[in-house]
């Protein structure tokens, strides 16, 4: 490990503004997604059962728990590598979003066709 990597400085304010900026769009990601599943799970009437939009309302709610969690973690890794003067580590939030998102689309053509 270099040295320089060891020892952490105050990076420019603005790439931290900047950093808590994307925290912020990845928290009102989770919101919409809970909003969406919350939505889903109580104001929907099913259509012969409830298994369709119970697991789209279920989906939902656990996408916006992933990237609520995904978000915070995210910014602390970001923050401590502008802090340490190394590259930006690799995102893997937004891969589970897209999976998350296209099974949640999935269950809902599936629950619509039905």
């Amino acid at each position: 490990m270099n040295a320089a990597a060891d020892t952490e400085t105050e990076p420019d304010y603005r790439f931290t503004l900047a950093n808590e900026r994307t925290f912020l769009a990845w928290i009102r990601t989770a919101l919409a997604l809970l909003a969406g599943g919350v939505a889903v799970s109580q104001f929907y009437v099913p259509r012969g059962g409830s298994a369709f939009h119970d697991a789209l309302g279920a989906v939902c709610i656990l996408l916006a728990a992933l990237v609520a969690v995904g978000a915070l973690m995210r910014w602390r890794s970001v923050q401590s590598a502008m802090r340490r003067a190394v590259p930006l580590p690799a995102s893997r939030l937004v891969p589970a979003v897209v999976a998350g998102v296209c099974l949640a689309a999935v269950l809902g053509v599936v629950w619509a066709a039905t």
